[in-house]
C-alpha cells in the first residue's frame, strides 16, 4: 500500500456507468468479432502524478493511472474516463493529495444502485474503507442514465430514484427514445450540495453513446471547475454530488 499524507487527502467517489468507468480510446477489433481493445493513448491531462491515488478492487491505495476502472468494471474493456483530468485539476488548484474511488459499472440502470443492491452496497463499502487510513470524502461524481432512456416507465421514475440515491449516500447520457425525459428529470433535481454538469454537446464515438478520449478530458475539467467554484473555496465539511447530464 502506498504511503499517503493523511491531513490533505481529498477523496472522491466515481460512480455510475460506462462513461464514468471510461470508454475513451476503446476501439473495435476488426480481426476478432465483438472484441474490443484500448488504444492505450493517455492525454497529458490524464497522466499519473505522485499525489493522485486510486482505491483498488483489493481495497488498497495505489498510484492512479488510466484506466481507473480496469479492475472494477472488469467485464468490459475500460479506457480513459473523466477521473484523472478531474483529479489533476483539483490537485493543481488546491495543492492537495487526491484519492479516487472507482465504483462505476457499465450498462447499469439507476435501480441497480438502490439501497440493498449489490452495486450500492459495494460503493458504500469501498467509500467507508477508503477513509480508514485518514482523508475525507469530498464528493460523488456520478455519470449514469444511458440504461434508463429506452423504457418510458424507467424514464418517468428516474428523478425519484436519483433523489433517493443522493439521499442514501449523503449525473447522464443516453441513446434511448426517452433520453429527453431522463434529462428533464435530472434538471429538476434540486437538492442541497448537488450541482449538475451538462455534458450535452461533448463529442461522442461512432456508437453515439460513449464519449471520446478528448471529450472525457474536457468533462473531467468541467467537473473540477464546478467543484472548485461551488465547494472547494469555503472548505466546508459537507458531502457534494456532481451530476453529469447528457
Amino acid at each position: 500500500m502506498e504511503e499517503i499524507p493523511k491531513t490533505t487527502k481529498q477523496i472522491f467517489i466515481l460512480s455510475g456507468q460506462s462513461n464514468m468507468a471510461g470508454r475513451g480510446g476503446v476501439c473495435k477489433d476488426h480481426h476478432h468479432h465483438n472484441h474490443q481493445y484500448w488504444d492505450k493513448v493517455v492525454p497529458p491531462e490524464c497522466q499519473p502524478h505522485q499525489d493522485i491515488f486510486r482505491f483498488s478492487a483489493k481495497l488498497q491505495w495505489e498510484q492512479a493511472h488510466e484506466p481507473l476502472h480496469a479492475d472494477i468494471d472488469s467485464k468490459k474493456v475500460c479506457g480513459v474516463g473523466p477521473g484523472m483530468s478531474f483529479a489533476n485539476m483539483v490537485r493543481q488548484k488546491m495543492r492537495v493529495v487526491v484519492g479516487l474511488v472507482p465504483c462505476a459499472v457499465g450498462g447499469t440502470s439507476i435501480t441497480r444502485w438502490g439501497r440493498g443492491e449489490v452495486l450500492y452496497e459495494n460503493m458504500v463499502k469501498r467509500a467507508k474503507e477508503s477513509v480508514e487510513d485518514g482523508g475525507e470524502i469530498k464528493g460523488l461524481l456520478w455519470y449514469q442514465g444511458e440504461s434508463d432512456t429506452s423504457d418510458i416507465h424507467d424514464a418517468e421514475v428516474y428523478q425519484g430514484n436519483m433523489e433517493k440515491l443522493i439521499e442514501n449516500v449523503a449525473i447522464i447520457s443516453g441513446d434511448g427514445k426517452y433520453v429527453d425525459k431522463v434529462r428533464e428529470a435530472q434538471l429538476r433535481i434540486n437538492l442541497p450540495n448537488v450541482v449538475c454538469v451538462d455534458a450535452k454537446g461533448l463529442d461522442l464515438k461512432d456508437d453515439h453513446l460513449h464519449l471520446t478520449t478528448e471529450a472525457q478530458v474536457k468533462l473531467g475539467y468541467m467537473l473540477a471547475e464546478v467543484y472548485l467554484k461551488n465547494f472547494a473555496p469555503s472548505w466546508k465539511r459537507f458531502f457534494s454530488c456532481l451530476l453529469c447530464l447528457k
